[in-house]
């Protein structure tokens, strides 16, 4: 094990080293440091534009930074809900191709290909054929047990099941969930009108970095 001069152990060299796993709910997929102070848990759709903003070019990059410096953990519950909307199956078949990732131990690599390469969000465009063409780019992850999980869609129950978790999430008064991207920092919700700070690279870093240090402030913190 590589530690730090004061104790503290290494970061990781890129995130095929991050572990990843899926929690004990069966939903969620988490990824980092287990024992990082900060833990950031992201409810996003991947047909969603604005969950595709927050991670080419908001707080996204910047929480793989954290992440990978084990300075926080990264948890995602994954929705589907924009097939529904917009019409199609594209979010469903790419949150069974995550599912199958986790499952090669590749999730966190190929969640940021997704991103990077996100269609449209009326095109539905993550269809089989592309979402095996996006997996080439993660070394290691195209095999027959990831070809055909995406192409028999294996982890359906997951997609139904990971759904559900996300319009849990928003309580009574989001029955439908409560909206993408959202974020909860150690258990505390970044509310709506609060957002912006999502989409700011340095105001996000900050606002890690600052959990980070004084941890229970943010947990008695009051929007």
């Amino acid at each position: 094990m590589s530690l730090t001069a004061c104790g503290r152990q290494a970061p990781y060299g890129s995130l095929d080293e991050v572990p990843e796993k899926l929690a004990a709910d069966g939903t969620t997929v988490v990824v980092g440091d287990p024992s990082a102070v900060v833990t950031v848990h992201l409810y996003e759709d991947p047909r969603c534009p604005v969950c595709e903003e927050f991670e080419t070019t908001g707080g996204g990059p910047e929480l793989r930074k954290a992440t990978l410096a084990r300075d926080a953990a990264t948890e995602y519950t994954l929705a589907s809900f924009l097939d529904d909307r917009v019409g199609g199956s594209g979010s469903k078949k790419a949150v069974n191709a995550l599912r199958a990732a986790l499952e090669a131990g590749k999730f966190a690599e190929y969640h940021e290909v997704l991103y990077a390469n996100q269609p449209e969000e009326a095109v539905d465009g993550f269809t089989d054929a592309y979402l095996l063409e996006l997996a080439g780019q993660v070394d290691g992850l195209r095999g027959p047990a990831f070809d055909s999980a995406v192409k028999s869609m294996k982890y359906r129950a997951f997609v139904t099941a990971s759904e559900k978790a996300y319009e849990r999430a928003g309580g009574k008064k989001e029955p439908e969930g409560p909206g993408t991207p959202t974020a909860v920092v150690n258990d505390v919700r970044i509310p709506t009108d609060y957002n912006g700070v999502l989409f700011d690279a340095a105001a996000f870093t900050g606002l890690l970095k600052q959990i980070g240090e004084t941890p229970e402030e943010w947990r008695d913190f009051e929007f």
